[in-house]
């Protein structure tokens, strides 16, 4: 499956900001043909946060389990906290290096192969089993990104 639909259902997210860097852009060439998601409804792109999802489409270093190299493969990952990421996955993210896990599997959520520890899951191609699922995390990843904006601007008013 392609990763329009998951493109699609993200960019009608209330305030969302999409970095697909490209050929020409500022951003490192690694980085080409990926998609970064914030919630930024200022359209700048946050400078003391990650974002809360990521499509990738090509192994990086260091990050090569998933088989990314192959022709048409690409990568979604989501930030979903402890609690979505223990119901994905059956067991807690602190424990995400305890159990075997093949990270080239298609169409399954997996730990994320470098901060699964974190509450990232991931999934190779999503496709039928996975794609309401992960529309569903990503609108939940949104939600709690827009929570922290909203709460660290009322913190920056207060002060």
């Amino acid at each position: 499956m392609s990763m329009t639909p998951i493109l699609t259902a993200v960019r009608a997210f209330d305030g969302i900001l999409e970095l697909a860097p490209g050929p020409g852009s500022e951003h490192p060439e690694i980085s080409w043909g990926d998609h970064f998601f914030y919630y930024a409804p200022d359209g700048e792109v946050p400078r003391n946060r990650q974002p809360y999802a990521t499509i990738v489409t090509k192994d990086y270093p260091d990050d090569e389990e998933s088989r990314l190299g192959a022709p048409d493969r690409w990568r979604l990952n989501i930030h979903v906290g402890s609690a979505v990421f223990t119901e994905l996955i059956g067991r807690a993210p602190e424990q995400a290096d305890d159990a075997a896990v093949d990270y080239s599997a298609v169409d399954v959520f997996i730990p994320h192969p470098l901060y699964g520890a974190y509450g990232w899951v991931s999934i190779v191609n999503p496709d039928s089993a996975t794609l309401d699922r992960a529309v569903e995390a990503l609108r939940g990843a949104h939600e709690d990104d827009r929570r922290r904006v909203e709460r660290r601007q009322e913190r920056s008013t207060t002060d």
